[in-house]
This record gives structure tokens, C-alpha cells and sequence, in this order.
């Protein structure tokens, strides 16, 4: 099959913790036999950060990587009939222009004879559904919501007919453990720091904990506003700044431990959705230790990684684990071995074909108001 992407990044990871398994599922679909080509604007706004940041370097990188993957960029001038030619799957992600998503399920309407997916990565559903009722759906096939929480919304909600649970995972082709790297640090966070949307909880169960325990610790990301900085500077921590997506693997094996801190959207509203994070410390053998987080849908099994309830609770899970190497290494096997199991790109690629073989791609079909659930 001919499978058509239209991301706002693939190349650029830059305040973009979605473009690693979007680029995952590109890598495993093409290794499947399937022609994939990706279109990403080539002003958007992640790509423009990324050369800002001085990251060039990383984006000629990431296209190496994944040599079966075509990447295209477009302006205004997008020939649309010609990206969808001979398309038989389509998917939209939903950083992309509203106008966009509007153009490509008119096209659908009008006799594509492709199947037409809208892919949500996001919490806007709660935190912002103004910019969600953007996006005109009309024409698309389904959508596919990164947790069952969010399916239920666009149902219930009436944005969709049709809509798929389709969680994250990990790149196990990229990440992987390191066993030749010998950790430098004690503890390694991934992230950015956002819109203080969980400002407290980073300094609840990341900052402070590190600083009372006085460890060697590092936080990589961006968006890092100056008091926060400020205060990453006071706690002893090191501060990496942007670590594009495809070095996390070393970062991670440069640490003995990382810990899980969601947005507050996702530790409230939207529960039982991790972040990347999770899939790619998992994948990568280290050991996580999460704040408040609800795994509602049963993702991770007993023992993957700790949960801990308090700052006080985080310092003592994190010097259990820094002292005990026999649990660490137990606890991170273990969740490697349900990552490979079941939480791969390679899984989510099979996963997607199986949803488009039960989708009607003749032209003018549309999808019946049904619940669809989640693809096994």
C-alpha cells in the first residue's frame, strides 16, 4: 500500500515529543513492504526552532535514519492532488493548519478511494476544544485518539463517527539499551517544561527530591522560562537544554534512573495516557520511578516501574533504587519485556493496517455513527 503522512514535523523533534513514534511507525511500515512518504511544512514551527537552536545537524541526521521513509517538504504551493495520488491510506496529524485537514477530507469526499485518518496527540480535547471545533472532519474515516479516554470524547462529543484507540510506543529499533555506556549520572529527565502545566509536580517530584537526596542529575528539554531555569541552577541539577529525539537513547544510558512527571491534563482528565517518555525509558532498560498517574487501561504490568504519591515518597523510591542495583535491573528488565511485548512501533504499524482493513475506502463512503473500539 501506498500510505500518505502529513505531519507538521518528522524531521524536527523540537517541542514535538510526538515526531519519535511517528517516525517509528513511518520506519516499521516501510520495513512491512508499504511505500510511505511524509509531507512536513517546510516554515513549521518546530523545524524553524530546531535551526534556531542550532540543530541542522540533527535534522540532516534523522532523514539518514530512516532511509525507506520519504520526506517531502511543501509550502502554499502544495499540489494536494498530487501528494494523494495513488494514496491508499491517509493520515493527518492534528498540528497540521485546520485548512489542511479541511482540503484533504474534501478531497476524500470527492472520490478519494483512500482511507482518511485524523491522528490526536494532544489534551486539547480538554484543555482547549476551541481548537479542536477548528478542524472540519467531515470526509475522514475515523480518528485515532492516543488513549481510550480521548475515543470516548470525540464519540461522545460528536467530532467523530468513527474512532480508534491508538496509544504511543516505543522505536525499538532506535531505542534500545546501551550496554557498553557506563552511567555518568544519577538521574536523567526528558522534557519540556511547557505551560505550566505541571510546574508544581516537576518541582514537587523532580527538582526538590534530587536536591534533598544530592544527586548528579541532568534535565534536558525546552521552553525552560528563566525562573525555572533559576531554579534548576539552585538544586545542583545540570541543565542539557534541547536533546533531539534520536540522542535520548545514550541519555538514557547515561543514567541509573528517570522518573515519569505528566501533564496535568494527563494525570487528571485525560488518565491512563503516559508520556513518550515512558515507552522510551522502558525500551531503553532504565528504571522509572512515576508521579501521580492513573494506568487505567492496564498498559504497563505489575513491577515495570514504582508509582509514588508525595515528594517525600519520590526521594525514598529513588534512593531505594540507587542503593538496590539487583530491584533496578529486575524492575527495568521487566518493563522492557513488556515494551517488545506489546508496546513497539511494529505493534502500532500492524495495528493501523488492521483499522484501514475495516474501513470502506470506495468513494462517498462515510462512516456509520457506531462506537468503534480499540483494534487488537
Amino acid at each position: 500500500m501506498k500510505c500518505v503522512f502529513f505531519y507538521h514535523a518528522f524531521s524536527s523533534c523540537w517541542n514535538n515529543g510526538n515526531a519519535h513514534f511517528l517516525r517509528g511507525v513511518a520506519r516499521e511500515l516501510a520495513a512491512l513492504g508499504h511505500e510511505v512518504v511524509v509531507y512536513e511544512p517546510a516554515d513549521g514551527w518546530s523545524r524553524q526552532n530546531a535551526v534556531r537552536d542550532g540543530g541542522s545537524a540533527s535534522l540532516r541526521e534523522v532523514l539518514a535514519l530512516f532511509p525507506g521513509v520519504n520526506v517531502r517538504l511543501y509550502d502554499k504551493a502544495l499540489d494536494l492532488d498530487a501528494a494523494l495520488n495513488g494514496a491508499d491510506v491517509v493520515l493527518v496529524h492534528e498540528w497540521n493548519e485546520p485548512d489542511l485537514v479541511r482540503r484533504i477530507g474534501r478531497r476524500r469526499m470527492a472520490g478519494g478511494r483512500f482511507a482518511l485518518l485524523f491522528h490526536d496527540t494532544h489534551h486539547r480535547a480538554v484543555t482547549a476544544p476551541h481548537e479542536l471545533a477548528r478542524f472540519d472532519l467531515n470526509g475522514y474515516d475515523g480518528v485515532l485518539a492516543f488513549g481510550e479516554v480521548l475515543r470516548q470524547i470525540y464519540l461522545t462529543l460528536g467530532w467523530a463517527n468513527r474512532a480508534f484507540t491508538w496509544h504511543e510506543a516505543a522505536d525499538a529499533a532506535l531505542y534500545r539499551p546501551l550496554p557498553q555506556s557506563r552511567p555518568r549520572h544519577d538521574l536523567v529527565w526528558i522534557g519540556n517544561w511547557g505551560d505550566e502545566e505541571r510546574s508544581a509536580e516537576l518541582r514537587q517530584y523532580l527538582i526538590e527530591p534530587v536536591a534533598t537526596l544530592g544527586l548528579d542529575a541532568i534535565i534536558y528539554g525546552v521552553r525552560y522560562p528563566a525562573d525555572a531555569l533559576d531554579v534548576i541552577e539552585a538544586a545542583g541539577i545540570h541543565f542539557g537544554g534541547w536533546l533531539p529525539a534520536h540522542r535520548a537513547p545514550q541519555a538514557l544510558a547515561d543514567a541509573r534512573v528517570t522518573v515519569h512527571v505528566p501533564r496535568a491534563p494527563y494525570a487528571h482528565s485525560l488518565k491512563g495516557i503516559p508520556t513518550i517518555r515512558m515507552f522510551e525509558a522502558m525500551a531503553c532498560g532504565i528504571p522509572i520511578v512515576s508521579a501521580p498517574w492513573e494506568d487505567v487501561e492496564a498498559l504497563f504490568p505489575e513491577g515495570t516501574y514504582l508509582r509514588v504519591g508525595s515528594g517525600a515518597d519520590m526521594q525514598r523510591a529513588l534512593r531505594r533504587l540507587l542503593s538496590d542495583h539487583e530491584l533496578a535491573s529486575a524492575m527495568a528488565a521487566r518493563a522492557r519485556a513488556a515494551v517488545l511485548a506489546s508496546h513497539t512501533c511494529r505493534h502500532r504499524a500492524e495495528q493501523l493496517l488492521r483499522i484501514v482493513s475495516t474501513l470502506d475506502r470506495s468513494p462517498g463512503s462515510t462512516a456509520p455513527a457506531e462506537l468503534e473500539g480499540v483494534a487488537s
